[in-house]
């Protein structure tokens, strides 16, 4: 019985150990309020390549990164740099722009976006209570478009991750590979990026020790969430990663509301509690679907 428990309760671990780290990003951006957000996301691509660098080599998997990343995969993954750039991006402005509230709205759309993108690209069916979560989740982006506001920053985060996840389904390639490629893809440019903003006397790294320090630690903060998650989706059924991905925009929520203090109101409150019955109707569906196929699923006979 214990070798069978132990993987289900160390992918746990490291399914909340990501997540938690997810949520706690907006305070570690927070140190970095001084550094324009283009110098933040050119310093976590680059030290996490470093970081990213190491691990393939340290595993011996450069060889089977460099056969899997060819033809129509090498394509699909540079779609993807380019998603996750546009995500980070936003995410980094949101966060030193006082924006953490649609930040987090963003990250609980999200898993509602990956059900419509199974449904109208990958031709997967919704279930009734699917649907009924779509709707209502809907129901509060509506409300929040009709009231004005940095709509853009949640719908950029959901839909830019929605599709990114997407295409990083659908890409012959592992997690590891995968973000080691993308971030090489993206390395060129965040180099001349760095270079140019130090040449123009705008640098941010140099500056100081403690700034350097947070900058250099960037690449373990981006990296270390990613590959935790990837090992965490080996040893959990992907309901119990649906139920545990809320952790980190509930922790962003909390943020913003006790430490930012961001405003909340009314409306907020309205599309927040629409998309928390959307997220929950979504939860409880995936648990029903999952304790229903274990429970259609015979239990193996002994020899």
């Amino acid at each position: 019985m214990p070798s069978i428990i132990r993987p289900h309760r160390s992918g746990l671990l490291l399914a909340v150990g990501a997540y938690v780290l997810w949520g706690v990003l907006p305070l570690y951006l927070r140190l970095l309020n001084s550094v324009p957000p283009l110098q933040i996301l050119a310093h976590r691509v680059l030290w996490s390549l470093l970081l990213l660098a190491l691990v393939v080599l340290v595993l011996s998997a450069g060889p089977a990164v460099l056969r899997a990343a060819r033809g129509r995969t090498l394509l699909l993954l540079i779609g993807s740099a380019a998603l996750i750039a546009v995500n980070w991006l936003v995410y980094i402005w949101a966060v030193q722009n006082h924006h953490v509230l649609e930040a987090s709205l963003g990250y609980f759309i999200n898993p509602l976006v990956n059900v419509a993108l199974g449904m109208l690209v990958l031709g997967e069916r919704l279930r009734p209570l699917q649907k009924a979560a779509v709707a209502v989740a809907g129901a509060g982006v509506a409300l929040m478009a009709s009231g004005g506001g940095m709509l853009w920053i949640s719908t950029t985060l959901a839909l830019s991750f929605g599709f990114y996840g997407l295409l990083r389904k659908i890409a012959a390639i592992d997690a590891l590979g995968g973000l080691t490629v993308e971030t090489l893809l993206l390395a060129p440019a965040c180099s001349g990026l760095l270079l140019y903003a130090h040449a123009n006397g705008n640098g941010a790294f140099g500056e100081s020790t403690r700034l350097d320090l947070l900058l250099i630690v960037a690449g373990a903060v981006t990296a270390a969430p990613l590959l935790m998650f990837a090992a965490a989706a080996r040893k959990l059924t992907y309901s119990t990663l649906g139920l545990l991905q809320y952790i980190a925009p509930t922790l962003q929520f909390m943020e913003a509301v006790t430490f930012f203090g961001e405003p909340v109101g009314t409306t907020r409150i309205v599309v927040f509690v629409l998309i928390w019955i959307g997220c929950a109707l979504f939860a409880w569906d995936s648990a029903m679907s999952h304790r229903a196929s274990s429970a259609a699923t015979p239990a193996p006979t002994a020899e």
